[in-house]
């Protein structure tokens, strides 16, 4: 690391922690079905709760406007102090996005004109800030899909909302490790290769775990190794829609077994991964990143079979997405590695 980049470095590295938290408190307001208490978005002016019982009511009478409250919390003897529990969550969520966005800009200028980020890191600077806008624009999108008919937001809507957060995350922390390390490596094409198709295959069970939240598809079948009634894929999966394509994209029975089945590919790959590196002589932290990886997705896989089994208390299912971002830092750490 060169010293005149370490502001930098933690400049990005604290975007990271602001990321890792966004999409934690993201997690809560999902599994407390808080994402749609606030029914608008403004840029300043929702910047802080309401501060006085009036504003409070006039929110709450806003949000009795829509779906949620209509066709659910309506019979649910819901009261002003059960919205402000779920408007917190939210707000806080959308708060912490405005707290990044300063985060970003504000050292960013001040990098800029102090001449301390050369032309390469300026460049991954401004497709940051492009993925930051965009992220935002995501998190608004799948909110207003439950605010019209359905009251629940679309799950392909939430599982892009959480995936571009989760990669946003791991290219910000590439660019911190370019930075960290700035002499690379000599390539290893074969780990590589190896580590790469693990990320593809990562990614897309993140995927399915935003498909499965949306879904709340962990509901159900809260049985392993097998799904209900003993059975490996259940009939349900079959039965649930009109083929298995939307059955393992819209289908409740369908999206958890894929989710489940990509777990046991997601151990697989990174198994090989170990074992293949045992052939080559490797530098002590590409040995960190692999042991990292082995360990943090066996955590991650039990941590799945208990959150299944005990059908996903709040707890349980945070700690899951929680170690999620752990296992994608692991992968990011290790790839960069592996790089030249």
């Amino acid at each position: 690391m060169k010293k005149e980049n370490k502001s930098v470095i933690i400049w990005l590295l604290s975007g990271c922690v602001l990321l890792f938290l966004m999409v934690t408190v993201g997690g809560i307001t999902r599994l407390t079905n808080s994402g749609l208490s606030m029914t608008d978005w403004h840029l300043v002016t929702d910047t802080f709760p309401p501060l006085t019982d009036a504003k409070w009511q006039e929110a709450f009478d806003q949000y009795k406007k829509f779906p949620e409250y209509q066709k659910i919390n309506i019979h649910n003897d819901f009261q002003l102090s059960d919205y402000k529990f779920i408007y917190f969550w939210e707000w806080f969520h959308r708060f912490i996005g405005r707290i990044i966005g300063l985060v970003f800009l504000i050292p960013f200028f001040y990098f800029l004109f102090k001449k301390k980020l050369d032309k390469a890191t300026i460049n991954k600077c401004i497709v940051l800030l492009g993925m930051g806008a965009f992220q935002g624009f995501l998190g608004w999108f799948m909110v207003r899909s439950g605010l019209i008919d359905n009251p629940d937001v679309s799950h392909f809507r939430l599982a892009l909302h959480l995936t571009f957060a989760f990669i946003t995350f791991a290219y910000t922390f590439w660019v911190a490790l370019d930075l960290l390390y700035p002499e690379r490596n000599p390539s290893i094409k074969h780990l590589q290769k190896i580590a790469r198709f693990a990320l593809v295959f990562l990614l897309l069970q993140i995927i399915y775990g935003g498909f499965v939240a949306g879904l709340n598809a962990g509901l159900i079948h809260n049985h392993w190794p097998l799904m209900s009634d003993g059975q490996f894929i259940h009939d349900s999966v079959f039965l649930e829609q009109k083929n298995l394509l939307l059955s393992f994209t819209e289908g409740k029975s369908g999206v958890q077994f894929v989710h489940r089945t990509l777990a046991y590919v997601v151990v697989a790959f990174l198994l090989f991964l170990y074992y293949s590196s045992r052939k080559f002589k490797l530098n002590k932290g590409q040995v960190t990143g692999i042991n990292l990886l082995l360990i943090l997705v066996f955590v991650q896989f039990a941590l799945g079979v208990f959150t299944l089994l005990y059908s996903v208390p709040l707890w349980l299912g945070l700690t899951h997405q929680i170690n999620a971002f752990f296992l994608l830092s692991a992968m990011t750490f290790t790839l960069h590695r592996l790089s030249k």
